[in-house]
């Protein structure tokens, strides 16, 4: 027990103390006659309170998440983006994209892999994660998506190297299924790109971390945009102009998506502040600026190089800017207790009057 602590202390006054305002500085609770009624007696009356943690402590204990994880978020919703613009770029007809689609995606999930596994500190620890499988984890269900989408979009990206391949001998056999089995692993991935690009929404919304918690709604579509979004962005830059006509359609979808989720978090009440407010607000704010001006660039871009590269930048670092104001605003969330203890006495109080009406 230390000093901070006596031992003579009321348990409660260890985790909170009330501040009753300027014409009751000492937060204690004062007894007001009441009219006789039926029963009489007095009426124990606590004016409106603010809640401050003991010493100003947080109640919980803030993620131990580094940025590394962040950047996670980022990348692997990238991946997950340019896996399926891969796929509809193939069953459409257009090479150049599908190339765009395919290596970015490549490099996004070898990016998140990599900062997944320098947040966590050893390699062993995600093959570890590897050895169970737990339907009611999301850190266990994202694991398995990490390891089969990572393989299927290595195939499908080093398949566009075939043609670079020799026509005879075994490198010529390889140059001829290279393609087809490029095309099966492209399809693959896309097919497990939207749970890679949702379940680190519902990841964060699993923790008691209150922004995140709170957010279980809607963090997964405004991750599915901005996945949606970077990926579009990166086909912009990259991807031969002519090709790019169905990106500027994605672009509006995910401007669509993103806005619509990200309008829900700021709805939350007393834990959607840290998405409008300080650092973690200027971030969030800062995407939705850019996702608009991207989107509006790629409507208007056309085959205009300029535009697209415009268009794509802005999209790009709107994903990047959305991902770490979310990972920020958690943060904040958790260090401040009032995010956590004034939204559960909340619940409480409406618990307690819905079982009185009862």
């Amino acid at each position: 027990m230390t000093d901070e602590t006596p031992s003579n202390e009321p348990v409660g006054a260890r985790f909170s103390e009330f501040r009753t305002g300027p014409g009751q500085p000492d937060g204690k609770r004062h007894r007001q006659p009441r009219r006789r009624g039926g029963d009489g007696g007095e009426q124990l009356t606590v004016p409106p309170a603010d809640f401050a943690s003991y010493y100003g402590r947080p109640v919980l204990k803030p993620p131990v998440w580094k940025y590394d994880i962040a950047g996670y978020l980022f990348t692997g919703g990238l991946a997950a983006g340019s896996a399926l613009i891969g796929a509809g770029a193939q069953l459409t007809g257009r090479p150049g994209l599908r190339k765009v689609g395919r290596w970015t995606a490549l490099g996004g999930v070898a990016a998140s892999t990599y900062l997944l596994i320098h947040d966590l500190g050893r390699p062993d620890r995600f093959h570890h994660m590897l050895r169970v499988a737990k339907v009611t984890s999301p850190m266990s269900v994202g694991t398995w998506i990490l390891a089969a989408f990572g393989p299927l979009a290595g195939a499908a990206a080093i398949a566009e190297l075939a043609p670079l391949l020799p026509r005879h001998g075994v490198l010529g056999l390889a140059r001829r299924i290279g393609p087809p089995i490029g095309d099966v692993a492209g399809l693959a991935a896309a097919a497990t790109a939207p749970a890679l690009a949702t379940y680190t929404g519902v990841l964060l919304a699993d923790t008691a971390v209150p922004s995140w918690h709170d957010a279980y709604p809607s963090l997964p579509f405004v991750f599915a945009g901005s996945a949606l979004a970077a990926a579009t962005g990166v086909g912009l830059i990259a991807a031969p102009a002519e090709q790019t006509a169905p990106l500027r359609r994605l672009a509006l979808a995910a401007a669509a998506v993103e806005f619509g989720g990200g309008h829900q978090l700021e709805r939350q009440g007393l834990t959607g502040e840290p998405y409008t407010r300080g650092r973690s607000g200027r971030l969030v704010k800062a995407g939705r600026v850019l996702l608009a001006v991207g989107t509006v660039a790629a409507l208007v871009s056309r085959r205009s190089r300029v535009l697209s590269v415009i268009s794509g930048a802005a999209l790009v670092a709107s994903s990047v800017a959305t991902r770490f104001g979310v990972f920020e605003a958690g943060r904040v969330s958790a260090r401040d207790p009032k995010h956590t203890v004034v939204p559960q006495r909340e619940r409480l109080d409406e618990s307690r009057s819905t079982t009185t009406r009862r």
